[in-house]
């Protein structure tokens, strides 16, 4: 097994809330990415080392909206009608701010523990990286993002 994980900043992120919203546990995913075998080594080794990357990470390399390293996957935008329907580029959108405000560029090498660190001390007003979500589910996600840090 590899000692980097390849990740996005929003797929960390995630994890994180999703931890804190008390999944403890990851499922497969119909589409066949790998946020399961990922959260789980995230989860279980706080000194794994992350790379963060802009494009496909470890999460989507199997999966099967992974067409030659470009998201082919759409999103729902009946909520968010500010937000490309590209996967791919709402991805790319959020983790863009998400290396701004954290002060962090593609290629930086941290330790899950570090990257939550660094997210504990800068993330500032969330509802600016995903302004185009609507307030309240961006408050949910705010709540467990720091209750999973």
């Amino acid at each position: 097994m590899q000692n980097l994980i390849r990740i996005k900043p929003h797929h960390f992120v995630d994890i994180i809330t999703s931890f804190g919203g008390g999944q403890r546990t990851f499922e497969p995913s119909p589409h066949g990415h790998a946020v399961h075998t990922v959260s789980e080594r995230i989860l279980s080794d706080r000194a794994v080392t992350l790379e963060l990357v802009l494009g496909m990470d470890d999460i989507c390399a199997p999966c099967r909206n992974n067409q030659g390293g470009v998201c082919v996957d759409t999103i729902d935008i009946s909520y968010r009608p500010l937000a490309p329907s590209s996967k791919g580029a709402w991805n790319e959108r959020i983790d863009l701010r998400w290396f701004e405000r954290l002060g962090l560029k593609e290629g930086d090498q941290l330790t899950s523990s570090e990257f939550c660190r660094i997210v504990r001390e800068r993330f500032g007003d969330i509802y600016e990286i995903y302004r185009e979500i609507p307030r309240d589910m961006t408050a949910e996600r705010e709540r467990k993002l720091m209750k999973g840090i």
